[in-house]
């Protein structure tokens, strides 16, 4: 019970700070991943300490530092562009005399650091019962009773993640099951207890008047003297609800706005029977369209709460009306399954503030801004329908791929309006019903459509619309390697046996490294593939990591009950992912929904049993699991940072890395002898790494 409980809140904390550091530390919302590691590498130096003596009281201090540091930090703006456009737009929030500090890499390796350590001490707990179970029974079934409790951490938060409950509910299971697992200590429990209420005053005293959507915390700013308000995520501003019906003009850029909005429809000369709009948001675009008399639209928004701002302070309340058909899911994902054409899809200055997951560098509109998904929307018109883009370039590289991948989706130049109005500053048109408009493209634009570049532009396997090119930049390169070194140097520094490692070759177990590293590649690929499949959604997401411990959990069953030889299982993994990696993810968006979801379990299932198997088969022959583990953990780390490579590489690229890194592993491990004497302390198993000590990965 103990140990279920511990990875239930090892689930529940985990969550919760991925949710609720980014609203906080803006920056940290394009680099979720980063607090995954840190919560990987703190339950594996807590699991090394398992022999040592107990550190639980460190928990309650290392999650209220952590707290008080996110606060701090939320308070500065940290910037390394202009410090006008972070202080207008990412901390638009902020007054005007915060601190200003240029820079990233200070708040993303400082709340690296705290939230890994506010996870030792569970790591360390979690290790113990573990140990324990394998003295008086079997490691694997108290490995199943942990691997059970994170699928339920994960099944409840996932549920309070769409209740739309406000930050501190989000750690009072947390603090409560922390609580339960400190009961049998009177003088531990107290001093727990106060930590626990100023963890949860401080958060709550942080909380303004957001309210949380799964994606964002979303407040609603009404602009004095204007019927607009201003809609922020995060604090950021991510929209305005305008008031497009003529009884307020406002201030000269004010009307600028109005009139860029309307000018597609002024240049389209017909009347519009059914239209589209992907990223509705508020209702901007719909408005627009029921002023210009479009009969029936169709409006697809993801996040909920600003779907119901929409409804209930937009100016215009655009989706009052019967002629609009609101969908509240992923814009990729309807194209995807609609049948509707339509004579006019818009979208609507679509881009997002956050990740679709946290394992994951792709951006929730990444999949939207790929050839493919433009020739999804091309697909969904009518044979004298339009195109119409709005969108806010803030770099040339950016308006370049637009441009190349209109014209290569359409096999012409799109129209190409530039001009500056406050929401947007870049209008494409394109379609065969903009074919007869009479608007000059940008002179230097002629070269986009070199094939050379087209073979360049974002695509499902490498959708960075936000890159100028394949690559990793020399940011993402000094975060790897700064935060290799700390996860080095933690690991070095609670494990002896690790140390002497380093400076014994025959100490370093490059078996268990490759398998974390190994096994970290495929789970990204796969929740990345899921969310193009399915749709860029938390519950989407929130699937597939149940899944995946559902699969984990049936391994470890059956590697009790019944082993099965490594050397089989490893032909079976080579061979499943060989298979992911050659079947196109095209070809499973074009069968229906059932075929699908069948193909999708076989997809990521597969793969994940048979490498969950191998693992469990080579650690039990480990004589110090500690040292096993700890290495195992580092290959997971490594893996987890390696995904930037993606940017580079592709996503199906790192299946082949992945590959090499498994066969690497067996063929050291067929040089290496077995060994089957009893380990000191054994780790979890099956599994890769951190995981398979209750983290969602």
């Amino acid at each position: 019970m103990e140990l279920a409980a511990a990875s239930f809140v090892v689930l529940f904390q985990e969550l919760a700070l991925i949710r609720w550091l980014p609203v906080e530390v803006r920056v940290v919302g394009y680099f979720p991943n980063l607090i995954l590691l840190s919560v990987f590498l703190g339950l594996g130096v807590g699991a090394l300490r398992a022999r040592a003596r107990s550190m639980m009281w460190m928990w309650p201090t290392g999650l209220l530092v952590l707290v008080v540091s996110a606060w701090a930090l939320g308070r500065v703006a940290f910037t390394a562009n202009a410090v006008s456009e972070h202080l207008w737009l990412l901390y638009v929030d902020l007054p005007a005399n915060a601190p200003v500090v240029e820079g990233i890499h200070l708040p993303l390796v400082l709340l690296f650091s705290l939230s890994a350590l506010s996870f030792v001490p569970l790591g360390q707990y979690v290790g113990i019962r573990l140990e324990a179970f394998r003295k008086q029974s079997s490691a694997l079934w108290g490995y199943s009773l942990d691997l059970a409790g994170s699928l339920v951490g994960v099944l409840c938060f996932t549920v309070m993640s769409f209740s739309g409950l406000r930050p501190a509910w989000w750690f009072l299971p947390v603090l409560l099951g922390g609580f339960f697992l400190v009961m049998r200590r009177p003088r531990l429990r107290i001093f727990f207890a106060v930590a626990s209420a100023a963890i949860l005053f401080v958060v709550s005293q942080m909380t303004g008047p957001e309210r949380y959507s799964p994606y964002y915390a979303v407040a609603d700013v009404p602009i004095e003297g204007s019927p607009d308000h201003n809609i922020l995520a995060n604090g950021s501003l991510h929209q305005i609800a305008i008031d497009f019906s003529g009884d307020y003009l406002g201030p000269e850029d004010r009307q600028r706005t109005l009139v860029g909005y309307r000018l597609p429809y002024r240049r389209l000369g017909r009347p519009i029977r059914k239209a589209l709009v992907l990223g509705a948001g508020t209702g901007n675009d719909v408005a627009v369209l029921l002023g210009e008399g479009a009969q029936e639209i169709h409006a697809v928004e993801i996040d909920p709460i600003i779907l119901s701002l929409g409804r209930e302070v937009h100016p215009n309340l655009p989706y009052a009306d019967p002629r609009v058909i609101v969908h509240q899911v992923d814009a990729r994902s309807f194209l995807n399954e609609t049948t509707e054409r339509f004579d006019l899809i818009v979208f609507g200055t679509l881009d997002s503030m956050t990740r679709l997951s946290a394992l994951s560098n792709v951006r929730l509109d990444n999949f939207v801004y790929t050839r493919e998904g433009l020739a999804a929307a091309r697909d969904r018109l009518t044979d004298d329908g339009g195109m119409v883009m709005f969108f806010s370039v803030g770099e040339d590289y950016i308006f370049e791929h637009l441009t190349a991948l209109l014209a290569t989706t359409f096999g012409r130049m799109p129209v190409i309006h530039r001009a500056f109005y406050n929401m947007f500053n870049v209008i494409f048109m394109t379609g065969p019903a903009y074919e007869d408009a009479a608007e000059p493209v940008d002179p230097d634009a002629w070269y986009l459509q070199d094939e050379a570049l087209a073979r360049s532009l974002p695509n499902d396997d490498w959708p960075y619309l936000y890159l100028p090119s394949p690559g990793v930049n020399s940011f993402y390169l000094s975060m790897i390697g700064i935060l290799s070194l700390l996860s080095v140097l933690a690991i070095l520094a609670v494990s002896p046996d690790m140390r002497a490692g380093l400076l014994r070759r025959r100490g370093v177990d490059i078996e268990m490294f490759l398998y974390g590293f190994a096994f970290l590649l495929i789970e990204t690929k796969f929740v990345t593939a899921m969310n193009l499949l399915w749709g860029a959604t938390w519950l989407t997401s929130a699937v597939v990591f149940g899944a995946i411990l559902l699969t984990i959990l049936i391994g470890t069953v059956v590697m009790e009950l019944k082993p099965v030889p490594w050397g089989l299982a490893g032909v079976g993994l080579v061979m499943a992912l060989l298979i992911t990696y050659a079947i196109p993810l095209g070809a499973l968006l074009r069968t229906d929904p059932p075929t699908r979801l069948a193909l999708s379990v076989l997809y990521v299932a597969t793969p994940v049993i048979f490498a969950s198997l191998i693992f469990a088969a080579r650690f039990k022959v480990r004589p110090a699991a500690d040292l096993a583990f700890g290495w195992n953990l580092l290959g997971a780390v490594v893996g987890g940072l390696a995904e930037f490579f993606s940017m580079a590489l592709g996503f199906r690229a790192m299946t082949l890395v992945a590959i090499t890194a498994y066969l690497l592993a067996f063929l050291v491990a067929r040089r290496s002898p077995d060994r089957a004497s009893p380990p000191a302390v054994e780790s979890p198993a099956p599994g890769e790494g951190a995981f398979e000590v209750g983290a969602t990965a």
